[in-house]
């Protein structure tokens, strides 16, 4: 199954099939803001981090704002860390 199938197939089980698709874009917004929290806070910290910008983005949020937010706090906890 690939990851476009997978989405969709989530997409339909949670009654959110329809209308437009998700865009690549979106899909690599979620895997990189995941990833930076997986590196950069713990690898836990990842699908609590992606689980909670889907919450405020549900709450009306700009995913893209919120996303941007969400990687430069990770990040800075990297940079954090050398001090």
């Amino acid at each position: 199954m690939t990851l476009q199938e997978w989405t969709e197939l989530v997409r339909e089980e949670l009654g959110a099939a329809g209308g437009e698709p998700l865009h690549k874009a979106d899909v690599d917004r979620v895997l990189d803001l995941a990833r930076d929290a997986a590196h950069s806070v713990a690898r836990p910290a990842a699908p609590l981090t992606t689980y909670l910008l889907g919450v405020a983005v549900g709450r009306g949020v700009d995913p893209e704002v919120a996303a941007d937010a969400l990687t430069r706090l990770a990040l800075d906890q990297v940079e954090d860390g050398k001090d």
